[in-house]
């Protein structure tokens, strides 16, 4: 009498594949993943630079309209303590962990450094860069922002 044998199970070429497509799906996965971090921690970075812009503008409009912070100290000073959230996660880098460091423009310089705001008077922007303003007078200014993937210009015109 003949002997069946039902085997049940999988063969070695299936395991094979099915671990070779899951690999190149974790793969896939893993090469995108760094990628998408740096796109929303920038985005962080363009929304806080909005959110400065606005504080700026609000402080101006409290101080006659016309006067600006002079320099990126007297931001630091008078407009984030009063007008922004900057203890406690409010207006920190999300790449350099600490509240961003202020410097002031010089002739159109954007900042250098990850979690550095460059702020500068008689400034706006022209693409991702701050340049002299060609009408200039107090109420105009720029702030520029170093990304992970270049820089990001707001100006308040």
């Amino acid at each position: 009498m003949k002997q069946q044998t039902n085997k049940k199970g999988f063969t070695i070429i299936e395991v094979i594949l099915v671990l070779a497509i899951a690999g190149l799906i974790f793969l896939i996965v893993f090469l995108a993943l760094p990628q998408l971090q740096r796109s929303r921690r920038d985005t962080q970075r363009k929304s806080d630079t909005g959110r400065l812009v606005a504080a700026i503008t609000q402080w101006q409009s409290n101080n006659d309209g016309i006067t600006l912070p002079a320099t990126a100290a007297d931001v630091t000073a008078n407009v984030l303590p009063a007008y922004l959230d900057s203890g406690s996660g409010g207006f920190n880098d999300p790449s350099a962990g600490g509240v961003y460091s202020m410097v002031t423009a010089t002739n159109g310089a954007a900042p250098t450094n990850l979690g550095e705001i460059s702020y500068g008077i008689n400034f706006e922007c022209s693409g991702s860069t701050a340049s002299n303003s060609a009408n200039p007078g107090n109420a105009v200014f720029a702030v520029v922002v170093e990304l992970e993937q270049g820089s990001y210009c707001q100006d308040n015109k």
